[in-house]
């Protein structure tokens, strides 16, 4: 249902890349197991979600969005490429296409091929925020298709970073926790396992802090309720391992505690600490304290595209006069205010004899009827007219009949003559 020249935006794509593929490695290894024991039928194979590949060839143009892009998103992103460039892992063996980037950095003049950085990533040139259009190359082909967005409307810059000491990080953090909640601001803070976030939780309880943990076994609706106490001040510090990561708008939050910051490995590799950082670039005092002994390659990946993005945000503020200021949103309803309202609703309605559920779904076909008929379409708007007097009758209601005017019949006086 595409026209062939559409174009696909994939948000978060360090994230989305990888779960394309894992639908359908996913789908696969759950159904082979229940045809092999005889659970369902090997036709059930064939409904399944497109893999990989047949995405990727399905697909034409591609706009690959992220802060953390990954090596294949920067791989794919050239001029003229026409199919895709697959994962590292499926070339082993063959040597990179295209080199990989690290925001911040560029390939040294006059170095021939690909280049390595000084933490061991490869160098490739790219848009800059402060480049002319001009300068940007979309004719030559196998050149870059990378644009740098880092100037924010709200004049907002990326969240300063400091470095503590891994002793007495507890004691600092409860420091830096009672600092900001004096100022009416939110604390994030990341650990390592479950048991130490709720370990640490039930310690900054008994000190006197108002804090909550949040992690994988807590079921989405609580998730939700917690990230909104959050916000609402109901309590002013969360703990939490991988989930305080992309996606989680928290404009209250000023302060993010990676505790372990050099205990490198997923949860502190530099696509975790650069999104975890991100939490805290909603508000104007941004901070991101890592606790560390010794300086990974990740944290001063961090370090250096934290400070590369901050001078180009800054300078970019004094050039054209803009004061950062905080994020501004109203917090979300909480969603048992909502049920309670709607409790509130279904029992004054059964009070006066009705179903609330049924007078939802009378009001949703009445409203569809008026729209079909306001927009000519009688057919539609006579099957909802029955639809809604069939739920009437079973209901007990009483059904409304169209007024119908009353015809009368002549009766002939004799019988009509046939003519010759």
């Amino acid at each position: 249902f595409f026209p062939d020249d559409f174009l696909t935006v994939i948000d978060e794509s360090h994230a989305t890349i990888p779960q394309i593929g894992g639908m359908y490695e996913g789908d696969r290894s759950r159904k082979t197991v229940l045809v092999n024991y005889g659970f369902r039928l090997p036709s059930a194979l064939d409904n399944r979600p497109l893999n990989f590949d047949e995405f990727m060839k399905l697909t034409d143009q591609t706009i690959y969005a992220s802060a953390t892009p990954a090596e294949f998103e920067i791989q794919n992103s050239v001029v003229s490429n026409k199919g895709y460039i697959p994962h590292k892992r499926q070339r082993i063996g063959e040597e990179e296409l295209i080199p990989f980037e690290v925001a911040g950095r560029a390939r040294p003049p006059g170095a021939p091929g690909p280049t390595v950085g000084a933490l061991g990533e490869r160098a490739l040139p790219i848009s800059r925020t402060d480049d002319p259009p001009e300068k940007f190359d979309t004719h030559t082909p196998g050149a870059p298709l990378i644009v740098e967005q880092i100037i924010r409307p709200t004049g907002l810059l990326d969240p300063k970073i400091t470095m503590k000491p891994l002793k007495n990080q507890i004691d600092e953090t409860i420091e830096l926790c009672r600092q900001r909640v004096e100022k009416g601001e939110r604390v994030l803070v990341t650990t390592l396992t479950k048991r130490t976030a709720e370990d640490l939780a039930d310690y900054l309880r008994d000190v006197g802090l108002k804090v909550r943990y949040l992690h994988s076994d807590i079921d989405a609706i609580e998730r939700v309720e917690i990230l909104r106490g959050l916000r609402a001040a109901d309590f002013d510090i969360l703990v939490g391992i991988n989930l305080l990561r992309e996606g989680l708008d928290l404009p209250e939050v000023s302060l993010v505690c990676i505790l372990d910051a050099d205990k490198e490995g997923f949860l502190r590799s530099q696509t975790s600490l650069i999104q975890t950082a991100g939490r805290a670039a909603r508000h104007i005092n941004g901070e991101v304290v890592l606790f560390a002994d010794t300086i990974t390659q990740s944290m001063e990946a961090l370090m250096s595209i934290s400070e590369y993005r901050r001078a180009k945000q800054m300078e970019y503020n004094e050039t054209h006069g803009i004061t950062p200021q905080t994020v501004r949103r109203a917090v979300q309803e909480s969603l048992h205010t909502i049920l309670r309202g709607r409790e509130v609703e279904s029992s004054v309605i059964r009070e006066g004899g009705g179903d609330f559920n049924l007078s939802e779904l009378l009001r949703e076909l009445e409203q569809e009827m008026q729209e079909a008929s306001a927009n000519l379409e009688f057919e539609r708007a006579a099957l909802l007219r029955d639809q809604i007097m069939e739920v009437k009758s079973g209901s007990g209601l009483a059904k409304i009949e169209p007024k119908r005017r009353p015809m009368r019949y002549a009766r002939n006086a004799g019988r009509r003559r046939s003519r010759v």
